[in-house]
């Protein structure tokens, strides 16, 4: 019986967000006739797909009950490492992409370590990762930005077009599937859910938790990886100083999906409304002309009411 409950309150959730969504994009149509434009909508659907991976990634982190701090500089660190392998030392668009993800999976095979083994809070190991990746990425690229604009094809990863919609929302979502999947199929999925509920009893339960940890954080490192080859595509090129301020966007589209910070709680499917939500506000917003500081100011109010039901709802559990 409580197993039900627990479903019903998780389906209320995802509809009740699905409902804020719908609401919004009414509301911005109709104070501004140029919201609901084509162009708009396309411009909506690309910002959502950088923003919609890596709140994917994030989701696995969110739900063992860990935090990821470093999300947009490793992002923006695996774009450049695909720029700099296919424009500094020639080698084919192919090798770059697998580069982006592997240095992707690499960074979260660290923190995962750094988290499991040495113990390091999320927190701390994250946030040292988030500036070693922001270092690199100005020491790799010298400072400046590695562009691909030679390199024929690289931009349609991104940008072609495909029944009128854009790769790079296509990419986002068969990642938001197969990661669905994943969590919903697979033992990975299982697990994730078992260490976000009690680690300790995982454990006991003769789960190797440090293993599947590192697991967890090397995974979602790849798919950050995904997600820097199409904001690199999206912009022809490796921008070193890109990065900073991902990290809240995507955390935020997760918790307002439904992902409990306190762990044991979330799913994709929440995730990508949560992340279109994220968008279309900036984006309405903007078009408004709301100053970027109160869209700021709004995203934070909207992630904290987020966070707050989410304990409400604990408390009534």
């Amino acid at each position: 019986m409580p197993a039900k409950i627990k479903l019903n309150t998780k389906a209320t959730q995802t509809i009740l967000a699905f409902a804020s969504l719908i609401l919004m994009i009414i509301i911005f149509s109709i104070l501004s006739p140029n919201f609901p434009t084509y162009s708009n909508m396309n411009t909506i659907l690309l910002a959502t797909a950088v923003n919609g991976i890596l709140a994917v990634g994030i989701t696995f982190i969110i739900i063992t009950g860990g935090i990821d701090l470093s999300i947009g500089t490793v992002m923006t660190f695996c774009s450049v490492m695909c720029a700099v392998t296919i424009t500094n030392f020639g080698f084919p668009i192919a090798v770059g992409l697998v580069v982006a993800v592997i240095t992707g999976a690499l960074c979260g095979f660290t923190n995962g370590a750094l988290i499991a083994k040495l113990k390091l809070p999320p927190f701390i190991a994250t946030l040292g990762m988030m500036n070693v990746t922001r270092g690199l990425n100005l020491i790799i690229s010298g400072t400046k930005p590695v562009y691909l604009t030679e390199s024929e094809g690289f931009s349609d990863i991104a940008i072609k077009m495909v029944l009128g919609i854009p790769n790079g929302v296509l990419i986002f979502f068969i990642v938001a599937i197969i990661a669905a999947l994943i969590l919903i199929k697979t033992i990975l999925g299982r697990y994730t859910f078992a260490i976000g509920s009690n680690e300790e009893a995982a454990r006991l339960s003769g789960i190797n938790t440090d293993a599947w940890k590192i697991g967890i954080y090397s995974l979602s490192g790849a798919i950050f990886g995904i997600a820097g080859i199409v904001m690199a595509s999206r912009l022809s090129s490796a921008q070193p100083a890109l990065g900073q301020g991902y990290e809240m966007d995507a955390i935020a589209a997760a918790v307002i999906g439904g992902a409990s910070l306190s762990g044991g709680e979330g799913s994709i499917l929440g995730t990508i409304i949560g992340a279109f939500i994220i968008t279309v506000l900036t984006n309405g917003l903007r078009i408004l002309s709301v100053p970027q500081e109160w869209q700021m100011v709004v995203t934070g109010i909207i992630v904290i009411g987020a966070v707050y039901m989410d304990i409400a709802r604990r408390r009534i559990k």
